[in-house]
């Protein structure tokens, strides 16, 4: 396995809620890594400086909110994610009572399972189609198209619902993943999870002949379903599924790409010791492997190989409080002064949200930046590169100049 810099990151230990976390125990194995810049150790050595001038503006109050987004050419409108089912709408930052679109397909048993993804395309306002990730009644994900109403931009047509793709997920209801993002080259890629349990008990994270464990890239269909872009790592191959961008990976909760470089970022929740941020330049990435699960984060899971595995760039780890990392976004927001250039990420069991710059693909010191927030489910950018964080308690915040 390659070695990889990273940042081992500590604090004290919690236990989560949204983004279930294994409670067996692994074996460890001492991994040799390059330092980045500093130490592991206390929060004062690893986060010694906080970000000035900026702060979190309220801008709703939500039922369970799991994902905020907005729509390419469209600075007005922003899309909440309620996990019950709704795609909320805060139309010029006012909150709208009726739903852009609620979804009664929607099945929510399990503290994982709901309405997780939405997407937009780049001709998302001439052609007004979208995409939904969520959970069915089977435990099944469902990838779904809608289209915008032909008579408001407030609200979609709930007939124009036509399936893009259905993963089999039904032995265990966590791990289900949700993340749907248009990459800079207009395919749409998928985060799915291991398939749940612990310890990836079908070894789905390394095999290549399942979609769980992976993210996923695709081209939709306009009338629905999808084709397979030929540059995709295993087009071709016989035995592997060809709708498979990068693998080794337990719940990719949240990732991003960064609207500036078309870097991606990996969020990719642990299990009993380690979280994980991982971190593919623009151009690079396809057939990645991350090394779950006979990889955690940096330290050996269980035996086995996972070819050309690939360490994270930033490692968190339980013994310090963290228990499921939430991805975050670079900051392509001038306003943000400091933060500008930084990417953000926190976790559900800590409030503090943080930032690290990538220099050349490396994580470089993280940095507080001084805002907190309770039970964290994700971030969020709208059209204008406009950074959110939703908290499962109810608030959507915007970080904003003070």
């Amino acid at each position: 396995m390659s070695s990889r810099a990273r940042i081992a990151v500590t604090m004290m230990a919690l236990v989560p809620s949204l983004a279930a976390c294994g409670a067996g125990e692994a074996a460890h194995s001492s991994v040799s890594h390059s330092a980045v810049s500093h130490s592991p150790g206390s929060a004062s050595a690893r986060s010694n400086s906080a970000a000035a001038g900026v702060r979190l503006l309220q801008v709703g109050t939500f039922e369970s909110p799991v994902y905020v987004t907005g729509a390419p050419g469209d600075p007005r409108r922003v899309f909440v994610l309620q996990r019950s089912g709704q795609v909320m709408l805060l139309l010029d930052g006012h909150k709208r009572a009726a739903p852009f679109l609620d979804i009664s397909a929607v099945h929510t048993d399990g503290d994982e399972q709901g309405l997780l993804g939405l997407a937009f395309p780049s001709d998302y306002a001439r052609s007004g189609l979208f995409y939904v990730d969520y959970t069915i009644s089977s435990g099944d994900i469902e990838i779904v198209q809608y289209r915008r109403s032909s008579t408001s931009a407030n609200f979609a047509d709930p007939s124009s619902a036509r399936t893009v793709l259905t993963i089999a997920h039904h032995d265990f209801p966590n791990h289900n993943g949700g993340q749907l993002a248009f990459g800079p080259e207009g395919d749409l890629y998928i985060g799915v999870g291991d398939g749940g349990s612990e310890d990836d008990p079908d070894g789905n994270g390394q095999n290549t002949d399942t979609l769980l464990g992976k993210i996923l890239r695709i081209d939709p269909s306009p009338s629905g379903g999808y084709s397979i872009p030929h540059s995709n790592p295993f087009f071709g191959q016989a035995g592997k599924r060809q709708e498979i961008w990068a693998y080794g990976l337990r719940n990719p909760w949240r990732f991003s790409f960064d609207r500036s470089t078309g870097d991606l970022i990996i969020g990719d929740v642990g299990q009993d010791a380690e979280e994980e941020i991982d971190f593919a330049r623009a151009g690079t990435g396809a057939g990645a492997n991350y090394g779950w699960s006979v990889w955690e984060g940096d330290r050996r899971n269980k035996p086995g190989t996972a070819p050309h595995a690939r360490f994270p760039q930033i490692v968190a780890l339980h013994s310090s409080g963290y228990c499921a990392i939430i991805g975050g976004y670079v900051v392509r927001d001038r306003s943000l002064g400091s933060l500008y250039g930084r990417y953000l990420f926190g976790d559900y069991c800590r409030p503090q949200i943080e930032s690290v710059e990538f220099h050349n693909g490396r994580a470089g010191a993280l940095k507080a930046t001084g805002l907190t927030v309770s039970a964290t489910t994700s971030f969020g950018q709208d059209a204008s590169g406009h950074i959110y964080i939703a908290s499962l308690n109810g608030p959507v915040y915007r970080i904003v100049a003070r």
